[in-house]
């Protein structure tokens, strides 16, 4: 509204001067005609004194235009500014609440580039294309009641190619519409190729895929340019085109202007005053192009921008209450499959782990083990059956502490671009010591290796911790699990990089670590499970065998059989 208010007084200041002018041009005209009449050389005194004071309240008039264009640009584009902060945090707290299913099935590039770039289209709408346009309808409403008010017929003579200009624009608008929602669609594209370039930058130079990446890429860009310049071209038409109109009608304005001074119906300065006005919609009316292409743009960027905020997350929290969780987890009955597949995952699923017991799952790639972490920590929901925590279904449990009480060591570690210390403490959600990031270092068999590295804790690990080996990414994965104090402790896999004696260390110190916690280990190798209470073996979603360790070897079946064929190998690689 203040910017409204602002934009008004700007064009009634940027009004008056013409109409000053106006008044001079006459009064000019009539001192010539007077001094030509009566040769009265006092007259140029007198008329060089007017002429100062037009034009210091020119000046003055320009001053002040300025000073409230000023005000109306503060007013306006910082407003768009505040209000493209609150749209990039919105989309960043709706990715936040989506749900694994819908993370996986859009790209990360297209997920960026509705943050980044449909944002700032969203904001050149919100902030230059509103301002431009409530600038034209003031100065419009402004200019046609002064234009009107000194003479209606050369007005309309002066405001005919308008019709055109709006027929113009309609017919361009829907061109640039479809061209701008073609040209994000592709821009898109193009991030999530470089965004996967970058990531997969290691393996591309291991397989010399160098050249044919950046044939990929020109291919990709080539279609990125072919889209652009289409909307160009329909731009370069337009503004042109724009440009022709406000000529013809200043051409309108001599013509019909002269003709009506000769008439006698207006003065000399009235078609100045006309010249100036319609030159004052000059850039106004040729900037309809810009603003045109702006809104079809912000248009199709709010549509894409939409279609995030639209979606309805399919796991969220329905229980705000406190609730302590002590950590008993019972599966019944559990059926599960993945909505781009229907392959079932898991297949009529019980078992049951009392709070402070430790439970092994085992078994061959692909047979559902790590689904079951994923359910454990409601990182997706079940087909049928049910999910207990303390006794309580799963999706009727406080998301949030729920989750607060995981301690989760995925099969795919993931760091950040900071230091190990920071990497170690990041789910700490309280004040934590510098003692206490090294004891769970310690308990994870990664301390010494950390304190070999030049700044120690302190050590920037790089992007997704590339400083660091497999195995020692994998501990310090641990280390962040432990740090937490979690009341479940799920361990997805996390020594598959680690050589025999580490894994021996992490599992004798894992013991001291995971006692009064419910824990749940996935792998595929024996000597990581055989320590737990409880031990079940799943093959095609489904559980096979179940019992500890002592007991599975004496049956003699598959858990026999596949701790025969690892004790070979590890002969065989010792």
């Amino acid at each position: 509204m203040l910017g409204i208010l602002f934009v008004a007084f700007s064009n009634a200041f940027a009004i008056w001067p013409a109409q000053l002018i106006r008044d001079a041009f006459d009064l000019m005209k009539e001192k010539l005609e007077l001094v030509a009449d009566n040769n009265e050389k006092s007259l140029f005194e007198e008329t060089k004194y007017q002429i100062l004071i037009f034009t210091a309240l020119i000046i003055g008039s320009s001053l002040l235009k300025g000073l409230f264009m000023f005000l109306m640009r503060q007013a306006l584009i910082i407003m768009s500014r505040d209000i493209e902060f609150d749209i990039k945090n919105e989309i960043y707290m709706q990715y936040q609440k989506m749900d694994s299913a819908f993370l996986n099935t859009n790209n990360t590039g297209d997920m960026m580039n509705r943050i980044s770039e449909d944002v700032s289209r969203v904001r050149m709408y919100i902030g230059p294309a509103i301002m431009y346009t409530i600038n034209l309808f003031v100065l419009f409403v402004l200019l046609i009641s002064t234009m009107l008010s000194v003479n209606p017929k050369l007005t309309l003579y002066v405001l005919a190619p308008l019709p055109i200009l709006s027929a113009c624009i309609y017919f361009v608008s829907s061109i640039m519409n479809k061209q701008s929602e073609k040209v994000q669609e592709q821009l898109s594209k193009l991030s999530t190729f470089v965004q996967e370039s970058f990531s997969g930058i290691r393996v591309i130079k291991s397989y010399l895929k160098e050249d044919y990446t950046i044939e990929k890429l020109d291919e990709e860009c080539n279609e990125y340019r072919k889209r652009s310049l289409k909307l160009v071209k329909v731009e370069a038409i337009f503004l042109p085109a724009m440009l022709l109109l406000i000529g013809l009608s200043t051409l309108i304005t001599i013509y019909v202007g002269g003709k009506e001074a000769i008439a006698g119906n207006i003065t000399m300065g009235n078609i100045v005053e006309f010249v100036i006005y319609v030159n004052m919609l000059t850039w106004p009316v040729a900037s309809l192009g810009w603003v045109t292409s702006l809104v079809q743009r912000a248009a199709a960027s709010q549509k894409r921008i939409n279609e995030f905020l639209d979606v309805k997350p399919e796991i969220f929290n329905t229980n705000f209450d406190k609730e302590d969780i002590s950590g008993e987890i019972e599966f019944k009955n559990v059926n599960f499959s993945y909505k781009n597949s229907n392959v079932p995952v898991l297949q009529d699923l019980s078992f049951k782990v009392k709070a402070g017991e430790s439970i092994a799952i085992i078994g061959k790639t692909g047979s559902g083990k790590s689904t079951i972490a994923h359910l454990t920590a409601r990182l997706a929901d079940i087909d049928s059956g049910q999910i207990l925590v303390d006794g309580k279904e799963i999706n009727k449990t406080n998301l949030d502490t729920l989750r607060k009480s995981i301690g989760y060591v995925p099969q795919s570690i993931f760091l950040f671009s900071e230091t190990i210390e920071a990497n170690i403490a990041y789910g700490k959600t309280t004040t934590y010591t510098r003692e206490e990031v090294e004891q769970a270092a310690k308990v994870a068999a990664v301390h010494d290796n950390i304190m070999e590295l030049p700044l120690n804790y302190k050590t920037i690990i790089g992007e997704r911790g590339v400083m660091l080996s497999g195995g020692q990414k994998q501990r310090i994965s641990i280390a962040r699990a432990i740090m937490n104090d979690p009341k479940i402790l799920i361990l997805d896999d996390c020594l598959s990089a680690v050589d025999s004696e580490t894994e021996k260390t992490i599992s004798d110190n894992l013991k001291t670590a995971i006692k009064n916690r419910t824990t749940i280990t996935i792998s595929h190798r024996v000597s990581a499970v055989k320590n737990s209470k409880y031990i079940i073996l799943l093959d095609d979603g489904k559980i096979i065998e179940r019992g500890n360790h002592d007991e599975l070897l004496r049956k003699k079946e598959v858990y026999f059989q596949l701790h025969q064929k690892q004790l070979l190998e590890d002969e065989s690689i010792n």
